[in-house]
This record gives C-alpha cells, structure tokens and sequence, in this order.
C-alpha cells in the first residue's frame, strides 16, 4: 500500500509518499481499508513537532478516516468483513489501509456516504467527551465557540442545535459569518466586533468551546455566566495567560477543564464511542444534527496541498484526503 510520511519536522513539504506492506490486525483491531482520511489540526501540529506522538503509536499522520471493513483480528465482533464504517484512530489514517481497535469503529450514520462519515470522528468525538457526554452542557443553555467556522467549531454549533442549545460563534470574515449562521449560531466577526460585548447583551454564555488558549482568557470569563464552564481544547493563540484576573472565576462560581483526545485511553475512547452510537448517530441519521460541513476533498497524492490549505487558515469546514483512486 502508498501511505504518507514525514522526513523531519516542519512544513508541508516534509510529507511524502512510501510504499510499505499492508498491516494486519491484531487481537481485538480491524483492518479497513480506507476510501477517505480528514485533515485535522491535530496533523498539522504533529507535522510541525508539536504534538508528540504517545509511545507505541503510529507516527504516521491521520486521526480519522471511513472506509470498508477487509480483515477482522481476533475475538472482533459486532463488524464484518465489508462493512462500510468510520473510525477514530490512534493515528496511521493517512494510509491505504488502517488498523483499528473495533472499540474506536462505528458504522455510517443512515443516510451518509463514506466522504460524509469520515468528516465525524476526530471532531464529534472531541466536542462530545468535551460538552455532552456527561451533561456538561445542557439544553436551553448557551455556548460560545471560537473558530466557529473550523471542523471543530462546526461539530460543536450542529451539536449543540440539535441538543437544544443557544449558540454564540468567532469567525474572521463574512463567508464564515454565513457558514456559522447557517448551523444556527449568532455569528461575531472578532476582527471588527467585540465578541465580549455582543455575548453579553445577548444573556451572556453558559459555556465556551475555545482553540485559542491565552489570548482569549479574560475575555472568556467575561463572557461566562455564574456557574460557566470554559472547556479549552486549543492553544492557537497561546499557552501561558499572563496577569489575568482570577476573582471572577470565584465570584462566578466558574469551572475550567481542558483535554486531548490522544491521551486518552482505549476504554475511555471506547465508550465515547458507545455514546456517540446511542446517543448521536441516531440523530445524525433523523438530520436534527446536521451533516459536517465539506471544505474541499484532496487526492491523497496532494497532501502537501492540503496542509497548506489548513495552514492559510481560509478554509470552511472539513478537508479531506480521497484514497480511493
């Protein structure tokens, strides 16, 4: 099989293609062999030495992809060979054929094609574990999300609308301003608007979904609620806040986690999964959670071209790589 790699850490241009065997599952993994991989974030921080990959895993890029079942490993069950599926990976996406443990797969949802299903791991799962699985956010709250018109900020908006919640949404210009309309949120161009101000003569944001880290901080506690939860995922605009007060978090009563989903363990995937299943796929599959939004799909061959896009930062919605040419 033809999979990417990297040569060092850097920018695009470090990625190549290689030929190597096709793996084969072990105990408990399924092999698929994969029709379409998402570019995430996450791929461009580990292409850039960013985000280090766990011991024993893959260095190969790629967190999602869907694709057809073809080999299954020992003591597999609930799959068959030729199943049509979606899968969260422990990395090794950007590939021919992936291996999988059968705890991070999950059928297409009714209704979606192989290049709708593969745009809902990576993000469904991080947005998931992060507000809803465990009543973090509920219905007839409201949440803000930064990077609204990302793969990420788009996942949380569908989500929460089907849920029932009130949404807020930063995006940089007008096109992302629509894009996030559309998925119901009040849109904020944070370039020429005072995201603080506008939250806050709407009732204010019972939780935030944030990617932009430090710069950010103050004026998300300004923006919560009593009893606001700011849940951090991100650090694009920074890592360490500097001088910032923190009465109001007292005062408010405010809660703040933050957390990857790489580090998570395979059970703890595992029942994401069986979540997302029970509780998401069925409303994937009725639309009450609309469909992921598609920026643009790359022959697998144009990867560098993919990051590049990512890196510009102008794209709406999700990305992926086709593999099935």
């Amino acid at each position: 099989m033809q999979r990417i790699n990297t040569h060092s850490a850097g920018g695009p241009d470090v990625l190549y293609l290689e030929t190597t065997a096709i793996p084969q599952p072990q105990a408990g993994e399924i092999l698929i062999k994969t029709a379409y991989a998402g570019v995430n974030r996450p791929d461009i921080l580990q292409r850039q030495g960013l985000y280090p990959v766990p011991e024993g895993v893959t260095p190969i890029l790629g967190l999602e992809m869907s694709g057809e079942v073809v080999a299954l490993g020992e003591g597999v069950s609930g799959f068959q060979i030729g199943d049509q599926v979606c899968a969260l990976t422990d990395g090794g996406a950007y590939a021919g054929y992936c291996v999988v443990p059968v705890g991070q797969v999950l059928p297409l949802p009714h209704g979606f094609s192989l290049a709708d299903a593969a745009m809902l791991p990576e993000t469904f799962f991080t947005v998931w574990a992060n507000l809803f699985m465990d009543g973090q956010m509920r219905a007839g709250e409201s949440l803000l999300v930064h990077g609204g018109s990302s793969g990420i900020g788009l996942a949380g908006l569908t989500i929460a609308r089907g849920l029932g919640l009130k949404t807020f949404a930063t995006v940089g210009n007008d096109d992302k301003k629509q894009a996030v309309a559309a998925f119901g949120a009040m849109p904020i161009n944070y370039k020429t608007e005072d995201f603080v101000a506008v939250v806050q003569a709407n009732g204010g944001a019972d939780g935030i979904l944030d990617i932009v880290g430090a710069r950010y901080f103050t004026q998300n506690i300004a923006c919560l609620n009593k009893d606001g939860r700011l849940f951090l995922i991100g650090f694009i605009g920074g890592k360490t806040a500097r001088e910032a007060d923190l009465l109001p978090i007292t005062i408010k009563r405010l809660h703040i986690t933050g957390s990857t989903m790489r580090g998570r363990s395979g059970a703890e995937k595992a029942a994401i999964t069986a979540s997302l299943r029970e509780r998401v796929w069925p409303l994937l599959a009725d639309g009450r959670i609309a469909k992921p939004l598609l920026h643009r799909i790359f022959d697998y061959r144009d990867v560098q071209n993919a990051h590049r896009e990512i890196d510009q930062g102008t794209h709406i919605g999700k990305i992926l790589l086709d593999f099935n040419g």
